[in-house]
């Protein structure tokens, strides 16, 4: 089976995850072809489900022994709005600038490459094994990458994941803290606002709150090696009420926050609630917050797999502002890289596009990373 048979299967597997119920869906489809195309190649393949059965984690094993190198990478992908696309989200097509389809760069065009390059090893010795590492929920809740570090699994000595990088090694990148802000008023008829208690009026007070805390965020530190040198808060989306001619009885708002490495996320928790948890007293009106803690990550200077990507590449490590699984996979020990074919510009939008002059140039570094990780040295 070439690249693009595989691109095209895995692009029509709807795996959108989704802190909204009513979008999020399963990512078996997808673990279940990236399984069954491992043991096609002679990997040992595990499946383990999640809480949620639609959803689950796979490691696929190539070899055997201590150590190894771990091409990582989450099966499954952001909602999108087909209307807004020029085609089927889920129908993969093909034009100069690339493949375009829902996931192709962010990021389940990784694993048709990382298995192109597998495949040249399918009948060699491995000095250390080769592990193929797909996640569920990288985009809503990170519980994949938080099943692994409970079970401690995958145990190897390093992991590149395929992230869309433009092929430049990434060895840190900021966190992030998503969070949900439920606000509970409580309705009335719209004629007399002291017949309930208005939710919008704390949303109103919560997003001056917020924008405060983005202006502050900017001011308490710098670090160059980010393009963007501060940590930033942006609001994302809101729900509230059900009619003009009711008082607003409910209220929600998603926002996060990408704080930079060093930046205590605890700390930073602890005074998001300080500031927003009171603010419906002063309208009768009751506020929790849901958080979602991803850590910063920063691979050690003298990281090994760094150093070996800049070679390979040719590229000096960068960090960049979005967040990946590199912190959980870092907590087993691992020796991590983010690196991948795509462009981060692409991800998360219509039209979303691998470009086809990066397929060749990825699958051949990805040859070389496995030869010298896996192998005595470079065939």
């Amino acid at each position: 089976m070439d690249i693009a048979e595989r691109l095209r299967a895995l692009i029509a597997c709807n795996s959108i995850s989704s802190v909204n119920a009513e979008l999020d869906q399963g990512n078996r489809g997808v673990i279940d072809l990236l399984a069954n195309w491992a043991q096609d190649l002679g990997f040992a393949v595990e499946i383990r489900p999640l809480t949620d059965p639609r959803k689950a984690n796979l490691i696929a094993t190539l070899g055997h022994g201590p150590g190894g190198l771990v091409l990582a990478g989450h099966a499954d992908t952001v909602p999108c709005d087909p209307q807004l696309w020029r085609s089927d989200p889920f129908v993969l097509t093909s034009d100069d600038q690339g493949y375009r389809g829902l996931g192709v760069c962010d990021m389940k065009g990784f694993f048709a490459l990382a298995l192109a390059a597998a495949e040249r090893f399918a009948e060699a010795r491995l000095r250390e094994p080769l592990i193929l590492l797909a996640t569920a929920d990288e985009e809503s809740s990170m519980a994949g990458a938080q099943a692994l570090v409970a079970a401690g699994r995958p145990r190897a000595r390093r992991a590149l994941i395929g992230e869309p990088t433009g092929m430049v090694p990434v060895a840190a990148h900021k966190g992030i803290l998503v969070e949900r802000l439920r606000i509970r008023g409580r309705s009335g008829h719209s004629s007399d606002p002291a017949l309930g208690a208005n939710a919008l009026h704390t949303l109103h007070r919560a997003l001056g709150v917020l924008r405060d805390l983005a202006r502050e965020l900017a001011a308490r530190g710098r670090d160059p090696r980010f393009a963007i040198d501060h940590s930033t808060l942006n609001l994302g989306c809101a729900r509230a009420g059900d009619n003009p001619n009711r008082i607003c009885g409910h209220a929600e708002l998603g926002f996060e926050i990408r704080p930079l490495p060093g930046v205590d996320l605890e700390e930073l928790r602890a005074e998001l609630e300080q500031r927003l948890l009171p603010l419906g007293e002063a309208d009768g009106t009751g506020v929790t917050i849901d958080h979602l803690l991803v850590p910063p990550f920063a691979a050690p200077d003298d990281s090994p797999l760094v150093a070996l990507c800049e070679e390979l590449t040719g590229h000096a490590r960068e960090a960049v502002a979005f967040a990946t699984e590199a912190p959980y996979l870092a907590e087993l020990s691992l020796d991590v890289t983010v690196l991948g074919p795509g462009d981060i510009a692409q991800a998360h939008q219509p039209d979303e596009a691998l470009p086809h002059a990066r397929i060749a140039p990825m699958v051949a570094l990805l040859e070389r990373l496995i030869a010298r990780s896996c192998l005595a040295k470079d065939p």
